[in-house]
């Protein structure tokens, strides 16, 4: 049997189908904010963002990246507090240990449509989670990860201070760090397994409701379940690919895994890693993925999209599109992610006509914008899309889908290998995605570029400015947990590192653009640009 192993997967319950059995199998996220009857496709897909499982809340995601919640968070406390007696065995420190990793405690979304509540419980924003009763109806609570877990980010301030406590649906996280939850994951449970009673005793501390039903469940099948899973994973590394820095996936490696497609270099050199994108504009796509590898059935890949080709029955094709991308991200079987269509389309529908990115939150010289635009419209606008001026806020008339190579980083483009390709022929969508191997790149919409630092396809460039003066490029930036600086517009950096007076909200790492799939080299555009012509192109960016 094919498992997916990403992100979490190394803590997996794994065990032969068999011996799962009960009255509940498969369960909704209890996340999901409860919506009214009447409520239209818009509101229901902004809940369904924030909280739907896509069916990744089961016993065949459980095999995968569905986790035991409890369990796991007891090991990461554990850990914090025998590592630092100062720290409490409480939900308080098990909070700031997940923000660590970039996750959103404690956050309330702020651009929900009206009459959608926020979401139902303290968990970060995100996290789906819902009971399974694996064994004669012995209940587990099990989480796992949901559109909002990497595309909501942080808000701004207007001294580009970010606020992890307001957080807006659809922008990218750009703090997540999923190779660092891993391994902590991991790490932990290797070190606890053969500690029982200290989980258990964890356990009830951070989670005193849970019943007796339930730790014995723990206690007697989940924990020697993860136990065998933890001595089948040879040396120190749960996944045997890279799975990112800071706002960033890899998507590709991990859905080579689904299907037992070979990875490059046995795993090590499968690095194509991928910026988490702002989600505005992206049903003007005509293809989907950084290199547009998933097109609609029987259309042109790479079509030029103005506002008449924004179908409900275009937006209905993509959605169907999207479903897939929850087999590498959350672990779901390719027969039951096709299922959610119907929810991907209310999430489109949301996008559709209730989403934009935040406003920049400082104020912009409309002078210096306008100057900007004709900038824009000159250099930008034959790959980036092109934009209405004329009143106020600039309106995107049309997208041209262009695809093709400017130089940068190589790697992802040539991840997505022919072998890959081929599988979908065997997956229910076979009819449902277009599947190509293009050795290129989409230029994206920009939407939310301001607060999306940093760029190019694997944030491997800290701040417009520099994607304009590719001569100053830095090989090593600090990234996570950032602010931003609104001149240069990207990171607020001192010799690539953070000023000294500032605390990041979530743990910070170097990103080292030598590494392979972090290259900062290409899309020169803009370099021969004036000074003038750079700061005004900036302004016009805000916009957006």
């Amino acid at each position: 049997m094919r498992r997916i192993v990403l992100a979490i997967a190394a803590i997996v319950v794994v065990t032969a189908a068999g011996l799962w059995f009960g009255a509940r199998h498969e369960v909704g996220s209890d996340a999901m904010p409860a919506v009214d009857a009447d409520a239209g496709p818009a509101e229901r897909g902004a809940a369904a963002f924030v909280g739907a499982d896509f069916g990744g809340l089961s016993l065949h995601a459980l095999e995968s990246h569905a986790v035991p919640w409890k369990l796991v968070t007891a090991a990461l406390v554990l850990e914090a507090v025998d590592g630092d007696p100062t720290q409490s065995a409480d939900l308080k420190t098990l909070n700031n240990l997940l923000a660590s990793f970039g996750f959103l405690v404690q956050t309330r979304v702020q651009n929900m449509p009206e009459g959608v509540p926020d979401r139902p419980d303290a968990l970060p924003l995100g996290i789906t989670h819902g009971v399974l009763s694996p064994l004669a109806g012995l209940p587990v609570q099990v989480a796992n990860m949901g559109c909002a877990a990497c595309h909501a980010g942080v808000t701004y301030r207007t001294d580009g201070q970010p606020d992890p406590t307001a957080a807006w649906i659809g922008m990218p996280n750009t703090s997540l760090n999923l190779e660092a939850y891993t391994q902590a994951v991991f790490r932990t449970l290797k070190a606890y397994q053969d500690a029982p009673a200290r989980l258990m005793e964890m356990v009830g501390t951070l989670y005193p409701e849970t019943g007796w039903r339930e730790r014995q469940a723990l206690r007697w099948l989940v924990l020697p379940m993860v136990r065998a899973r933890l001595d089948q994973i040879p040396g120190d590394r749960p996944l045997p690919f890279f799975n990112g820095v800071p706002g960033s996936t890899n998507g590709v490696a991990a859905l080579k895994h689904v299907f037992d497609v070979p990875l490059l270099g046995d795993g090590l050199a499968d690095a194509g890693i991928v910026s988490i994108p702002d989600l505005g504009h992206r049903h003007w796509r005509s293809s989907l993925l950084v290199d547009g590898a998933y097109a609609v059935p029987q259309t042109e890949r790479q079509a030029e999209t103005t506002a008449a080709d924004n179908t409900a029955e275009k937006r209905a094709a993509l959605a169907a599109i999207t479903t897939f991308f929850t087999v590498p991200s959350m672990g779901v079987h390719p027969s039951k992610a096709i299922e959610a269509v119907p929810v991907a389309e209310e999430i489109y529908a949301f996008l559709n006509s209730a989403y934009n990115s935040q406003p920049f939150p400082a104020v912009i010289n409309d002078d210096l914008a306008l100057a900007g635009s004709a900038v824009y419209a000159a250099e930008c606008a034959a790959c980036h899309g092109a934009y209405n001026v004329e009143d106020g806020k600039p309106k995107l008339v049309s997208f041209p889908n262009w695809l093709g190579e400017v130089g940068t980083d190589p790697l992802r483009a040539a991840a997505f290998t022919e072998d890959l390709a081929d599988t979908f022929r065997d997956t229910p969508y076979r009819d449902q995605i277009a599947v190509a191997r293009t050795e290129a790149y989409v230029a994206p919409p920009l939407d939310g570029i301001w607060a999306s630092a940093p760029y190019l396809h694997n944030g491997s460039v800290p701040t417009i400015w520099h994607l304009l003066t590719p001569d100053a490029r830095p090989e090593t930036f600090e990234l996570g947990g950032h602010m931003l600086e609104f001149t240069r517009l990207g990171l607020r950096l001192e010799d690539g590192r953070y000023p000294a007076d500032y605390v990041p909200f979530s743990e910070p790492v170097i990103l080292d653009t030598t590494h392979p799939g972090l290259g900062n080299g290409g899309h020169d555009f803009g370099a021969t640009l004036s000074d003038e012509d750079k700061t005004a192109l900036i302004e016009f960016l805000k916009q957006l």
